[in-house]
């Protein structure tokens, strides 16, 4: 007589599913808490420039972005086709600069209010008119780091 019986027939039991529906909804909750989303509409068209010499900004959170072009052809009739500067989401002018970086400084904590930088998108074809008054009062208010904003150029 054997000591060890062979098993025939048996097999491994099957993988109860019933906890599966309740993983899923809490991997979709996570993920519906955790994702931001964009807070600004781009209300104009800003086609950046290419540029090859490029850094990377570290901390979005103290980078404020102000977007100057033309405006969305469902804003033309209302803005006209002329270059305007968008603040957050909607459209401004450049009086209105102050208060925005105000806002924008409210929510930075104290200890990193020197290291906020002011990041213009500007579309290629704007003319520098209005870019200077933007910085002539970006200046003014007391912002001095800028940064434009570019895409990288392919290096051959």
């Amino acid at each position: 007589m054997s000591k060890f019986n062979k098993k025939r027939g048996k097999s491994s039991p099957a993988i109860s599913t019933a906890s599966l529906p309740d993983i899923i909804f809490m991997l979709l909750f996570f993920f519906m808490v955790v994702t931001v989303l964009r807070d600004t509409e781009l209300k104009v068209q800003v086609n950046t420039p290419f540029a090859t010499e490029l850094t990377k900004l570290e901390k979005k959170s103290l980078v404020n972005f102000l977007y100057i072009g033309k405006p969305n052809p469902e804003f033309q009739d209302l803005y006209g086709s002329k270059p305007r500067l968008q603040l957050g989401d909607k459209f401004s002018s450049v009086a209105d600069i102050p208060l925005f970086l105000e806002k924008h400084k409210v929510k930075v904590p104290e200890a990193q209010r020197d290291a906020i930088t002011s990041s213009l998108k500007v579309d290629g074809k704007v003319t520098m008119g209005i870019v200077q008054d933007v910085k002539t009062e970006l200046r003014k208010s007391g912002q001095q780091k800028v940064n434009y904003s570019a895409k990288r150029k392919e290096s051959f």
